[in-house]
């Protein structure tokens, strides 16, 4: 059964928009804007993520503060906690 909820949210991740990912930033206390959010979907939509394995998590991190920088991947990590409870 959570092998389940892991592919839901796993297809929600790698599915979302700027719109959606803004909503879920501020849901969950995690200020992104909207020049961050967008980037990082760009990000996500190169290749699919599995947010529940470490090294796929870990390399778009790298991914993340290599476009952006290191404390909007700080953020992601701590969105990507929250959702991934």
């Amino acid at each position: 059964m959570m092998r389940i909820f892991q592919q839901i949210i796993n297809n929600k991740v790698n599915n979302i928009s700027v719109k959606e990912l803004l909503s879920f930033s501020k849901q969950y206390k995690v200020h992104l804007t909207e020049d961050q959010a967008r980037k990082l979907v760009g990000i996500i939509r190169e290749r699919p993520i599995d947010i529940y394995n470490t090294a796929d998590r870990q390399d778009l991190l790298k991914k993340v503060a290599r476009v952006t920088n290191y404390e909007t991947a700080q953020k992601v990590q701590e969105l990507f906690d929250q959702i991934a409870r």
